[in-house]
C-alpha cells in the first residue's frame, strides 16, 4: 500500500526581523528629504531672488520644475527598478539626488539653479517607487507592512512640518544653499548603508524598456501637471489648455499601447485587478481632499483673516499633527476592522470637518476653520496610508516598482487636482463675489485688478483714501471668504464619494 504524499500547507508569511525594520529606518530617509526639499524653498525664496535675480519666467521654472520632473518620471522609474533592481536604483538615485542637492547650493545663476532642480526631481523620481516597493518586499506580513507604509508616509509629513523650522533656523545665520545641503546627511546613510540592511529584488524576467512608452509617460504627466497649475495660476488661458490637451492626447497613447507593444513600460495585467483600480481612486480622492485643506487654510488666514505667512504657518500646525496622528493609526484600526471600513469610517469624519471649515470660512471665528480643517485632514490621513498599501499589495512582488510608481503617480494627479479644482472653484467664487462687495467709488482699473485675486487686492489699493482702502480689503476677504466656503462644501461632496466607494468596495470583498 503507497502512502499517500502530505497534503500541502499554506505556511504564513515569514514576519519582519530587526534587519527589515533598520531597513525600513534607512527607506524614511530619502521620503524625509524630499519632504523638506519641498518646503524650504519657499523660505529661502526672498535670498534667491536677492542674489541670483531670475525673471519671472525663470522663477516660475526654479519653484516648478521640480514638481514636474518627480510627477513625469515616476512611471518609468518604477519601470526602471523592476528592471535593473529597487535597490539598484535607489542608491544610484540617493547618489544622483546628493550631487544635485551640491549643486543647487552652488548655483550661481538662475539657468543653473533651473538645471539643478530638474536633475533633483528626476533623482527624486526614484526614490519614490523604490522605497515603497522594497518595502513590499521586506514586509510580507499584512499587518507589519500596512505599519510599516504608514510609518513610512507620516515621515512625508513630519518632514513637511519641520522643513519651515529647519530651514528659517539656517537662514538666519547661512547662505540659502544652506536649504539644499539638509539632504546630504540623510542620504549619505541611504548611500553608505543601503547594500547593507536592504534587499535586492527585481523581476526575474524582465524585458527591454519600452522607451517610446516612457517618453509618452513623461510628456502625459508633465503636461498634465503644467496644465492644471496654469489654470490655477492664469485662469482658462490658451497655454494650460493647450497643455492639458497634449497630456490627455499623451496619456490615451500611451494606455493604448500598453495592449499593442510585447513588453510595454507598465504591464497592463496590473490593471486587471479591480482591487488595484479601485485603490488607485480610492487614494487619488484621499489626497485630492488632503491637499484642498493643505492649500486652501493657510490661504484664507493670510487672504482672509490677515496672519502673516509665520503665524499662519504656526496656525496651521494643528493640520500637520492630525495628518500625522491619523497615519499613525491607521494600521491599528485596520487589523481591528479592516482598512475599507476604516477608510469609509474616516472619510464620514473628514466629511464633517469640511462642513466645519465651510462654516468657519463663511464667519466663524480662525480656531474653528483650522479645527475643521485638522478634522478633514484627521479623517482622510488613514485612506492615504491604506490606499497606498491596498496598491501595493495587489500587484505581484515582481511588479511591486510598477505598483509602486502608480501609487505615486496617482497622489501626484490627486495634489494636481487638489490645488487646480478646489483653487479654481475659491478663485470664481472671489471673482463672482467682490464685484458686488466694493465700494462704488471703486475706479474700474483698481475693480479689475481687485477681482484678480486676493494678493492682488492688497496691491491695488495703495493709491486709495484710507477708508476706501479699508472697504476694498474687506470685501476681497469676505469674497475669498465665500469661496473658501464653497470649496469646504464640494471638499465635503468628495469626501461622501470617497465614504461611497469604500462602502461599496468592501460589500463587493464580502
Amino acid at each position: 500500500m503507497t502512502a499517500e504524499p502530505p497534503s500541502p500547507v499554506d505556511h504564513p508569511p515569514a514576519r519582519a526581523g530587526r534587519r527589515e525594520w533598520a531597513g525600513l529606518a534607512l527607506l524614511t530617509l530619502p521620503l524625509f528629504v524630499l519632504a523638506l526639499d519641498a518646503s524650504v524653498l519657499f523660505l529661502a525664496a526672498p535670498h534667491i531672488g536677492a542674489d541670483l535675480a531670475p525673471d519671472a519666467n525663470q522663477w516660475l521654472w526654479i519653484m516648478d520644475v521640480y514638481g514636474f520632473m518627480i510627477a513625469g518620471f515616476l512611471i518609468t522609474m518604477g519601470a526602471v527598478g523592476d528592471r535593473i533592481g529597487r535597490r539598484r536604483l535607489l542608491l544610484l538615485g540617493s547618489a544622483a539626488f546628493a550631487l544635485a542637492s551640491l549643486w543647487a547650493a552652488l548655483a550661481d545663476s538662475p539657468i543653473a539653479l533651473i538645471a539643478a532642480r530638474a536633475v533633483l526631481g528626476v533623482a527624486g523620481a526614484t526614490l519614490m517607487p523604490s522605497t515603497l516597493a522594497l518595502i513590499r518586499t521586506m514586509f510580507r506580513d499584512d499587518r507589519q507592512r500596512t505599519t510599516a507604509v504608514a510609518v513610512w508616509m507620516t515621515t512625508f509629513s513630519v518632514g513637511v512640518a519641520l522643513g519651515p523650522l529647519i530651514g528659517g533656523a539656517l537662514l538666519e545665520v547661512l547662505p540659502w544653499g544652506s536649504v539644499f545641503l539638509l539632504a546630504l546627511p540623510a542620504i549619505v546613510p541611504v548611500v553608505l548603508l543601503g547594500r547593507m540592511l536592504l534587499p535586492e529584488s527585481r523581476d526575474p524576467a524582465p524585458a527591454r524598456t519600452d522607451l517610446p512608452g516612457a517618453a509618452l509617460s513623461v510628456i502625459a504627466m508633465i503636461s498634465l501637471v503644467y496644465g492644471l497649475k496654469e489654470l490655477v495660476a492664469q485662469g482658462p488661458e490658451p497655454a494650460g489648455a493647450i497643455a492639458l490637451l497634449l497630456g490627455l492626447a499623451a496619456g490615451t497613447v500611451f494606455v493604448r499601447r500598453l495592449r499593442r507593444v510585447p513588453a510595454p513600460l507598465v504591464d497592463p495585467a496590473l490593471f486587471a485587478s479591480r482591487a488595484l483600480r479601485t485603490a488607485l481612486v480610492l487614494l487619488l480622492l484621499g489626497v485630492f481632499s488632503a491637499t484642498a485643506v493643505n492649500f486652501l487654510v493657510p490661504s484664507f488666514l493670510q487672504a482672509s483673516a490677515g496672519a502673516g505667512p509665520l503665524v499662519a504657518g504656526l496656525l496651521t500646525a494643528p493640520v500637520a499633527v492630525a495628518a500625522i496622528g491619523g497615519s499613525l493609526a491607521a494600521p491599528a484600526m485596520a487589523g481591528r476592522w479592516g482598512p475599507l471600513p476604516v477608510i469609509a469610517g474616516g472619510a464620514v469624519l473628514s466629511l464633517a470637518g469640511h462642513l466645519v471649515l465651510a462654516q468657519a470660512a463663511a464667519g466663524g471665528p480662525v480656531w474653528a476653520l483650522v479645527a475643521g480643517g485638522a478634522l478633514a485632514v484627521l479623517g482622510v490621513s488613514p485612506t492615504t496610508v491604506l490606499g497606498t498599501d491596498l496598491v501595493v499589495s495587489s500587484a505581484p512582488e515582481e511588479r511591486a516598482g510598477s505598483a509602486a510608481a502608480l501609487s505615486e503617480t496617482g497622489g501626484e494627479l490627486g495634489v494636481a487636482l487638489g490645488i487646480a479644482v478646489m483653487g479654481g472653484l475659491a478663485s470664481a467664487v472671489y471673482r463672482f463675489r467682490v464685484e458686488s462687495l466694493l465700494p462704488a467709488e471703486v475706479d474700474p482699473a483698481t475693480a479689475a485688478a481687485v477681482a484678480e485675486n486676493a494678493v492682488s487686492a492688497e496691491r491695488a489699493v495703495s493709491g486709495l483714501p484710507p477708508d476706501t482702502a479699508g472697504a476694498v480689503l474687506t470685501a476681497a476677504g469676505e469674497a475669498f471668504a465665500s469661496g473658501v466656503s464653497a470649496a469646504g462644501y464640494a471638499c465635503a461632496a468628495v469626501a461622501l464619494l470617497l465614504a461611497g466607494l469604500a462602502v461599496r468596495s468592501a460589500r463587493t470583498r464580502r
